[in-house]
């Protein structure tokens, strides 16, 4: 049963006290990373210029694109990487490829992976996005520290977004204002 078809079960039968930590670590921490359907791979490949690798990942509204070659992972291009390699490097976003200032090799997982293993990866490491992989190595998701908020607010979703309510307090006005 998935996470979401447990909860709508909790909800009809009124018993919320049913989600006991038990219950959640069975059903959130020990979770195929499949079955939590993960944002798809946006791809590149390393000869990309930086300046295109950027608008791309505004178009997609992305922190990170996942750098691909002969169908294999071979690196991650973040938002990261463009504030501490790119910005004050004295070359031109255009004149850099991905591959010069990607992190290469980077850690990743498959859809049959338990989601316990991103949040590891995420902890341990100090990684936001964790590269999702098929058998073959070939990206095909990304698993960011978004996705893990977003869970969570699933889960609880009264004691989360019932909050009372504080004007103009606290209330970013865009998305860029977090």
């Amino acid at each position: 049963m998935s996470t979401e078809e447990l909860l709508e079960d909790q909800l009809r039968e009124d018993r919320p006290e049913e989600l006991s930590p038990q219950r959640l670590y069975e059903h959130l921490i020990r979770e195929p990373i499949g079955e939590s359907n993960p944002r798809p791979a946006v791809t590149v490949n390393p000869h990309t210029s930086v300046e295109d690798a950027i608008a791309l990942m505004k178009q997609h509204r992305f922190g990170c694109l996942l750098v691909e070659a002969n169908r294999q992972l071979v690196g991650i291009f973040t938002e990261r990487d463009v504030l501490t390699k790119v910005i004050g490097s004295g070359r031109a976003p255009d004149a850099l490829t991905v591959e010069e200032v990607m992190t290469r090799n980077p850690e990743s997982l498959t859809l049959d992976n338990e989601i316990a293993w991103v949040l590891n990866l995420m902890a341990v490491g100090g990684f936001r996005h964790v590269p999702i992989v098929d058998a073959t190595g070939r990206p095909v998701a990304v698993f960011s520290v978004k996705d893990i908020v977003e869970r969570l607010v699933e889960l609880f979703p009264h004691d989360v977004l019932n909050l009372p309510s504080r004007p103009g307090k606290n209330i970013a006005r865009t998305r860029e204002g977090a």
